[in-house]
Formats: C-alpha cells, structure tokens, sequence
C-alpha cells in the first residue's frame, strides 16, 4: 500500500545519509554493484542474441535447413517428391542434391573435400552461397567446373581458370565387405568461382552442376536426395520430421542442428551461465543494502521511537526503509540500464576500435563464422534484468525495514 509519510521519510533518511561517512560508501558500493551487474548482463544478452542473429543469417543462409538422403538407390522421381516437400507451409523452397565426397588435386598439392552436385538455379533458392562468391562467377557453374572455398583455393594455390584433378573413389560391385576398392575416378575440373564465407566450411566444400555429379556417378537422371529451406530455422528439426513421414522413399532425415547444432547450444548455455552469474553479483550489491539499513535502523532508533509514541503504524515505519533501501536499487539500475543500452547498441564498434588499438583479434574469422562481435538488443531483456535487479534489492530491505519496526519506544527513550 502507499504511504505518502513513508516515502516522505525514506526519502529525507536518504538525503540526510550522505553526510555520513561509512554509511555513505556502503550505500555508494551497493548502488554501483547493482548498477555494473545490470550493464554488463545487458551487454552479454545483447552479445548473445547477436550471435543467434547471426547464426540464423549468415551460417545457415549456406548450409542447407534440412536434408533427405536416401538410404537405399539414389532417387528417381525426385520431382515428385519434391511436390511432396513444397506442400509444406513452413517450407521456402526445395533443391536436388548428389553428394561426392573425393579429393581435389593441383600438382604435388592434394585437397580432400566434400563436392554437392547442385541444380544452379534451384540451389539459390535454398542457399545464399552464390552472395559469397568473391571470384568468378556462380553462373558460370556448368559442365566440368567448380566453385569451391577460399580454404581449398588457399592449400592448393589455385585461381579462377585453373585446371585441377578431382578424384572419386570407385568401388567394384560385391556383396557386403566384398567389394574392393579400384583406381579412382579422375577427372579435370575448370575452377568457375571461389566463395569466402569463412569459417571450415571454405575449407572442406565445393560445387558443381547436378548434371555433371550425375554423369561421373551413372546416375542418370537420379539423384541422392532433397535439401530444404523453412521459413523459421528454430523449427526445422519438427518440419524435417514431418515432411520425412510423407514421402514415399526410405530417407535419412537430417536438419542442420545435427551439423551446427553445437554453436546454438554454446550460445544458450553463455547465455545461461552469464545470466545466473550477473544475478549473482547483482544479489551480492543487493545484499550491501542490507548492511547500510541496519546501520540506518540503528542511527534511527531515536526518530523510530517518536514516531511510535505518535501513533505511527508499523507498516509506515517499515515502508520508510524499504523506500530508503530501494533508492538504491532504482539509482543502480537506472545507471547500469542507461549504459548498458547504450553500449549494447555500439558494441560492435567499440570492439573493432579496440581491436585497431591493442592489435588483437577477439574472434578469427577462420576459426569461427564471423569475424566481429555482433550484438542485437532487445527490450525484453532490458526489462528482465531490471526486474529481477528490483526485487532483488526489495528482497534485500525486508528483514532491516522489518527489524525497524521491533524497535521498543520505552527502551530507547528511557536511555536518553
């Protein structure tokens, strides 16, 4: 309930704080304990939601949302399926896939990679990789070329126009573990285009066209499966699964949390722990509150006693401290939320700057799939710190406010 006498009297015990001393710092170190707690929770969510951001954007704008592969013989009405696929609502679009998986020579230099055998204007409905080509050209993709990473390119020291060998490994026909393994399939590939995405995915991948793939393996006019795009990459794992009853061949059901699954996984689980960290330190600074109310209590028990005699009701008397505790509370998270929104919404530039002064780089664009700290804020965070802040430093003005009101006029006032 609100008492205007209350918050009349925390808010004079506040003020009339500040001439002392010790009281004065423990209140200071709360308030600024708060305050850096609630910022830097602020900066780590916004980092966090950057990076799902950017995994949603950028990783999985080329790696495919969810793929069917067949167990048995490659597919051979794979437009039909493909129907089957696009009657999906959550479904953007849908491509044929060979996959070859072979080793890439240039002179003494030898590469092994994965290749897909991809249908090139279908392929760009369900990739972005063709965005990420930065020599050559993804339409000059036909007959015996390819596009592949800068990684490949880098290890084998080849260009846009180089001839290179690509091997397949052949095996004789048998049953079981009879088969053997014969000389390799080669072939010379033209090199139409390199793509730099970064990360290991330009170190292992490369392209061809779908009828190229088919001709070295003898498929015909087959193919290995179906690779889709959906509309939320969040639910892909349930659209995969239900698009894979429908069909009407044996396939291997995959989506891309199997492949990338860990990177979302490493996000929630820094989100997790830096969360229940912070709160954390925010309780510790909440918990000074307590310190500076007792001290409070006591420097006060004087004032508390008349206003007793006076007919003041124990409720005013406890809500007067709760005031006075949650002022630190509130200076705290409006210092660290001002300056944490503010910093979150620059962060990535704050960061490049500091990588140009130190000379360092905080994220490498070869290990990982960006080379910048991304950051996106959003304002349900900002309001979930700073409530949990606030009941936080509530919680931590009870049991001082409480003892306040157990505060016996008779004693205090017969001393005096």
């Amino acid at each position: 309930m609100f008492r205007p006498l209350s918050m009349f009297l925390g808010l004079r015990y506040v003020r009339t704080r500040h001439g002392q001393g010790f009281s004065s710092f423990i209140s200071a170190s709360s308030t600024l304990g708060i305050a850096l707690g609630v910022m830097v929770l602020i900066i780590v969510l916004s980092a966090m939601n950057g990076f799902e951001r950017e995994l949603a954007k950028r990783l999985l704008s080329v790696i495919p949302h969810g793929e069917f592969i067949s167990v048995l013989d490659p597919v051979d009405n794979w437009q039909q399926e493909m129907a089957i696929v696009d009657e999906h609502k959550d479904v953007v679009a849908s491509a044929p896939v060979i996959k070859i998986t072979g080793m890439l020579q240039k002179g003494d230099r030898i590469k092994a990679l994965e290749v897909r055998a991809v249908d090139i204007e279908r392929e760009t409905r369900v990739s972005d990789i063709a965005d990420f080509v930065s020599q050559g050209n993804w339409q000059q993709l036909a007959g015996q070329s390819l596009v592949i990473g800068q990684g490949i390119a880098n290890k084998l020291g080849v260009g846009v126009g180089d001839t290179v060998q690509l091997l397949m490994p052949r095996v004789s026909e048998g049953q079981g573990l009879s088969g053997r393994f014969l000389a390799p399939i080669k072939k010379n590939m033209v090199i139409a285009g390199i793509f730099d995405f970064g990360g290991t995915i330009d170190d292992s991948m490369a392209f061809m066209p779908l009828s190229t793939g088919a001709d070295f393996l003898g498929l015909g006019d087959k193919v290995h499966g179906i690779r889709i795009k959906v509309d939320d990459v969040f639910r892909a794992p349930m659209v995969v699964s239900q698009i894979g009853q429908r069909l009407n061949i044996y396939v291997y059901m995959h989506d891309w949390t199997r492949t990338q699954g860990h990177l979302f996984n490493d996000i929630q689980l820094v989100r997790t722990v830096m969360f229940v960290v912070m709160l954390l330190v925010i309780a510790v600074a909440s918990f000074n509150i307590v310190s500076s109310l007792i001290m409070a209590v006591n420097e006060k028990k004087g004032d508390i006693a008349i206003l007793k005699t006076m007919g003041a009701e124990p409720q005013t008397i406890m809500l007067a401290f709760v005031y006075q505790g949650l002022v630190n509370g509130v200076l705290g998270c409006a210092l660290g939320g001002s300056i944490g929104i503010l910093l979150s919404q620059h962060l990535t530039t704050i960061v490049r700057q500091l990588e140009q002064w130190f000379g360092i780089s905080f994220l490498s664009g070869d290990i990982y799939f960006i080379d910048f700290l991304p950051t996106q804020l959003q304002s349900s965070d900002v309001v979930t710190t700073i409530t949990a802040a606030l009941i936080l430093s509530l919680m931590a003005t009870l049991y001082p406010a409480w003892r306040a009101t157990k505060v016996e006029p008779a004693q205090v006032l017969g001393q005096v």
